[in-house]
Parts: structure tokens; C-alpha cells; sequence
């Protein structure tokens, strides 16, 4: 079978810089209009900026002293050859004149159809992560395909569901459940009879008696699962029982919590994590910036401070909720006060984090489906001794345009740490938020 020979947009180089790497022996070429666009990141924090960066010293040490119009090893055991794409028209066809306006999709388009005419003997890609330009693409008869390298395949997650991290086991022995409120917890014989690989919750039930308890993999144990007070926010129900569980356990490292709005996520995961505060030098809550219909947090006035509070309001929110628990004379109310005043509560933008050392620190991450898979490996690598790391979000109500079900974070490192003894996961199903709110969710 001949090479192919793939054209990389920007969003694809954006979602992983390593992304030229990862056609096996297959050509790349890049369009100029890329390197561009790639410019205009290069300066700031965010991994995007990261991103360009890395990518531009990757051209620069893989090319030596060639010129980049020349076709020029990738480097590594039967990889390609790459090129940058100078000529973005050519006669026939010209994306600009067709779609009416010059942009940098439309000269991208124009380097394709030109690489598709230098080569008509190759099959010729353009791969990206814009699904509109990979429509205007294929009207344009360009052959087009998503950049799939940290995308699930339909096998691995369900277009409509997610996993839920808990299960149901009827006709229990009363003595098992006896045992749990007597013991506190007991170890499997026997009871689930078939192959568990990962850490899960389960409700144990035999007629009216039942207990909410957790199955350690490792220990091949279940412990009973309580209802706990974390500075006043309690279950409403046993799925947010078994996320506060998940939350407080200090043998698991690393959690996700999947759900709709209003299921209590970031609450639960902040009102648990203030509630172990003697135990972490740090409480830092992140979220991913995406911008309102796709424009740079530039067009809001303000400084720095006041261009990214929109973002930061919904973590602020929640935090306020739980000292409006409080009189403000109260010993919990004056803690969370405290707290604040010496920075101990951050509540920032998830590229502020870059570069910080994550040790003894409890880390909730905020619309973590708005995260690449490759920023969740990033920010959980950071993490030192003492941290927790807990990703919220929900994989159904994605705002990157380059982003879906599929190829977001969250729902890669649910597949992934699935069956890994520090990690856990909870879905959240059950909105707790107001009767109006499960309307909108269930109705809308």
C-alpha cells in the first residue's frame, strides 16, 4: 500500500503537538497558514499557548539546516516525511473565491486542493478537529477525517451513556449486611460471583435491608459507605453518599464525577475537600477558559482580574453557598473566611496552574470535559506527594468546537484509570439543584 500523505489543521496541532508523530510511516504536510496561526498562540499560559510553542521548536530542531520546503524526516522507527506548504492556490479551485471571504480555514483549504494536485497519484487527507472545515473539505471533494489518536472508539463509551461507577446486588445474606453495620465491612466471598477489576459502589440489598457500601479491588473488601456532614452539605441521595465517599478516602488518589448540571458536583468535591482541609496545604479550584462563542477572553473589558471572573463565578458560587450555611460569627463560616484570607481556598483559571508544584494539595477540576486528553495527563503528572486530584464534568454538554463525547479528557481518563487501584469514578444522575433545574434537564 502507497504512503498517504496527510494535510494537519491548527486544531489538531492545538489538541496534541505531538500529533505529527502519530501516522506511522505516512507523509505530513503543513500549511503555511498553520505556522501562522500558530504564531498568533505562541504568548500566554494556557495549554494552547503551550501547544504552539512546543510544536514550532519541534520544526525547528527536526529541520537542522534544511528548508522546511523540503521534505524532511520526522525522526523515529518508520515514521514519514513532513513539509510546509507555501503555494495556497492553484488554478482550478480556489476555496477563497468559493466561500467569498480570505481567511486562514480557506487558504488551509486552498494548500490542500494545491498538494492534491502536486500529487495525484497519492491519496491526499486533510485531518482536523473543526468539523465545519471538515465539511467545507469534503465539498470541496478533499477526502477529510477527524484526528482520532485519544479518541474512543464507540466499543469503549457509548454515544449516550457513561459509566456509573455503581451497581445493584439483590437477594444478599442478611448476615453480610448485619456484618457491615456491625463491622463496618466485610470481605467478598462469594458475593459478587463474577470478575470485578476496578474499584466500585455498590447497594447491597436483601428485601427492605440494604447498605451503601464500597468494593476495594485490591483488598477484594467491601466497607460500608456513611452518610457524612461536610461543613453542611449532606447527601440528598446514594449516588452523591458514594461520591463523598470517594471524595474523603484517602487511598484514592485520583476521582472523576460525571452529571448533569445540578447534580452537586463541584459542591460535593468542594464542601469534602474543605472539610479535610487540615490535611492539604492547599485547596485549588481550575476550570478550563472557553471563550464565549469561540472569541478571546480580549473582547471583555477589564484587566486580567476582571476579563476571567465570568469564568470563575459558577466556583465562587458554590463556595459561597456553603458559608451561607453559616451565621457569619460561626466557627465554620470565620474557617472558610480564614482560608481565603491567607490564600489557602485559590479559585483561578486552570492555565494559572501551569508550572505549580501540586504537592499536599487538593485539586478540583472544574468542566473537565473541556479539557484534551492530553491536558488531563498534564495536570495529573503534576501531582507530588499528598494530592488529590478530582475532574468534574459532564461529557454531554461539551463548549470546544474541537471537542466531542469521544475525544474530551474526561471521558478518556475514564476509560483509561478505569481499572487502576488510586482511582475511582461516580456518575451523578439525580439533579438535587431545584425542580426547575431537573425540568430543564429532563424535558429540554
Amino acid at each position: 500500500m502507497s504512503k498517504k500523505l496527510f494535510v494537519l489543521d491548527t486544531s489538531v496541532i492545538i489538541y496534541d503537538y505531538n500529533a505529527i508523530k502519530n501516522f506511522a510511516e505516512h507523509d505530513i504536510a503543513i500549511p503555511i497558514t498553520v505556522l501562522e496561526e500558530l504564531d498568533n498562540f505562541k504568548k500566554g499560559n494556557d495549554t494552547k499557548n503551550f501547544a504552539a510553542r512546543e510544536f514550532s521548536r519541534f520544526l525547528d530542531s527536526a529541520s537542522g539546516k534544511q528548508s522546511l520546503q523540503d521534505w524532511i524526516p520526522i525522526g523515529g522507527k518508520n515514521k514519514g516525511k513532513f513539509t510546509i506548504v507555501m503555494n495556497e492556490l492553484q488554478s482550478k479551485v480556489d476555496a477563497i473565491e468559493i466561500f467569498g471571504d480570505d481567511k486562514g480555514d480557506h487558504r488551509i483549504l486552498n494548500a490542500a486542493l494545491y498538494i492534491k494536485s502536486e500529487y495525484p497519484d497519492r491519496q491526499v487527507t486533510m485531518v482536523s478537529k473543526d468539523i465545519n472545515l471538515r465539511i467545507k473539505a469534503k465539498s470541496l471533494n478533499i477526502t477529510s477525517e477527524d484526528y482520532e489518536t485519544g479518541k474512543l472508539k464507540d466499543s469503549e463509551i457509548q454515544a449516550d451513556t457513561v459509566p456509573t461507577g455503581r451497581s445493584v446486588i439483590d437477594d444478599i445474606n442478611t448476615e453480610i449486611i448485619d456484618k457491615l453495620y456491625s463491622h463496618n465491612e466485610a470481605l467478598n466471598e462469594g458475593i459478587i460471583k463474577k470478575k470485578i477489576t476496578s474499584n466500585q459502589f455498590f447497594v447491597l440489598k436483601n428485601g427492605k435491608k440494604s447498605a451503601l457500601t464500597f468494593y476495594n479491588k485490591e483488598k477484594d473488601l467491601f466497607s460500608r459507605v456513611e452518610k457524612i456532614n461536610c461543613f453542611g452539605i449532606k447527601p440528598k441521595n446514594a449516588e452523591q453518599a458514594f461520591a463523598m465517599d470517594a471524595l474523603t478516602n484517602p487511598d484514592i488518589k485520583l476521582v472523576t464525577i460525571q452529571g448533569v448540571a445540578g447534580t452537586g458536583k463541584t459542591l460535593l468535591s468542594l464542601a469534602t475537600a474543605l472539610s479535610q482541609h487540615h490535611d492539604y496545604h492547599h485547596i485549588f479550584l481550575a476550570r478550563p477558559v472557553v471563550p464565549l462563542s469561540n472569541k478571546d477572553i480580549g473582547y471583555l473589558p477589564g484587566d486580567a482580574g476582571a476579563k476571567l471572573n465570568p469564568y470563575m463565578e459558577p466556583l465562587w458560587d458554590n463556595l459561597s453557598f456553603i458559608k451561607n450555611q453559616f451565621s457569619f460569627d460561626n466557627r465554620e463560616y470565620l474557617e472558610i473566611e480564614e482560608m481565603q484570607r491567607m490564600e489557602k481556598i485559590v479559585v483561578c483559571p486552570l492555565a494559572y496552574i501551569r508550572g505549580r508544584s501540586l504537592s499536599n494539595v487538593f485539586f478540583i477540576v472544574d468542566e473537565a470535559q473541556n479539557l484534551t486528553p492530553h491536558e488531563v495527563k498534564t495536570i495529573i503528572s503534576r501531582a507530588g506527594e499528598n494530592t488529590k486530584v478530582v475532574f468534574t464534568g459532564d461529557v454531554f454538554q461539551i463548549d470546544s468546537p474541537y471537542l466531542d463525547t469521544y475525544s474530551n479528557g474526561l471521558s478518556y481518563l475514564i476509560e483509561r484509570a478505569k481499572e487502576h487501584p488510586l482511582y475511582t469514578h461516580v456518575a451523578l444522575e439525580k439533579g438535587e439543584r431545584s425542580d426547575l433545574a431537573n425540568l430543564a434537564n429532563d424535558l429540554l
